[in-house]
């Protein structure tokens, strides 16, 4: 029998056929475990000839752009499932597939057939194929930066350049007991009636990686302004404000998209949403910590 390597996220076993911190994903390694298993919740596979036409694309959902790896890419429907198309924009470069049969959650991707395995293109390729994995099992990965204290977890949202990795890092400067578990993409589940987050092998810039998790006290969307205020959104508001940091090459699927926000929705009715508007100073961060925590 081949050797395979498995992986614990969010409660979540992930098997591959390669050992992903050998092949560069560092982040993997706090998440790898020994403890056997005859089965996975998914596994990846590399397969050299996989191709679009194997498994045949049934309707482009979406195209974007990727930043960390300077690529483009396409989003998928085939008739088993989904398939992920990701190219760098430099002269030459291989397109590298990765799909996933949603009935078996087998993930096949032809990342390793290039020149050595692209670990940028690795990193994303995986996070939106286990994303795909976690919908139908209530998991749904939250950009965010995510603080622990006192027992309990906050994420705060927000779109890149509004604070979150600062208002986090002034928690951890003014805040005695506060602990950063992840700095882009934590794990949000609702586990035995109670919304928990937990820390993932995604972290963005800053490498962070936990195998944590914490119950949510709430989560804070975050505006810059002249002042420090902070308040409560209602039920409605508030699956508005967190629908926005979800994965959103989901939001182009139905299916996706509705097992996206039931999640969500179960999440909000046990756990607050928060509007903070304010400046970059230990102030806001003490009022936060007090809104949400006190």
């Amino acid at each position: 029998m081949n050797r395979v390597y498995d992986y614990i996220i969010a409660g979540i076993r992930l098997r591959s056929d390669i050992d992903l911190v050998e092949a560069g994903l560092r982040g993997f390694r706090l998440f790898a475990t020994e403890e056997a298993t005859e089965t996975a919740d998914c596994h990846i596979h590399i397969n050299n000839d996989l191709t679009e036409e194997l498994y045949g694309v049934s309707e482009e959902l979406s195209t974007s752009y990727v930043l960390e790896a300077d690529a483009d890419s396409r989003f998928m429907r085939t008739p088993d499932g989904y398939m992920y198309a990701i190219k760098r924009r430099m002269e030459g470069a291989a397109t590298t597939l990765f799909h996933i049969n949603t009935t078996t959650n087998s993930i096949t991707t032809n990342i390793a057939t290039h020149d050595g395995i692209d670990i940028s293109i690795m990193r994303f390729g995986i996070w939106v194929m286990f994303g795909v994995v976690m919908a139908p099992m209530g998991g749904v990965a939250i950009h965010s930066s995510c603080i622990t204290c006192d027992g309990a977890a906050i994420l705060f949202l927000g779109e890149s350049g509004t604070g979150k990795s600062t208002h986090t890092r002034l928690w951890r400067e003014n805040i005695t007991g506060a602990r950063l578990l992840n700095d882009d993409s934590p794990i949000v589940r609702v586990v035995d009636g109670v919304a928990r987050v937990y820390g993932s092998p995604w972290s963005g810039k800053t490498p962070c990686y936990k195998n944590e998790d914490y119950p949510i006290a709430g989560f804070c969307r975050l505006a810059q302004a002249p002042y420090n205020k902070i308040q409560r959104l209602p039920t409605i508001l508030a699956i508005g404000a967190l629908l926005p940091s979800c994965p959103p090459l989901f939001a182009h699927d139905e299916r996706l998209q509705d097992m996206m926000c039931a999640t969500i929705g179960k999440v909000i009715s046990k756990t607050p949403l928060y509007r903070l508007e304010c400046l970059p100073n230990a102030a806001a961060a003490e009022l936060s910590r007090t809104t949400i925590l006190d």
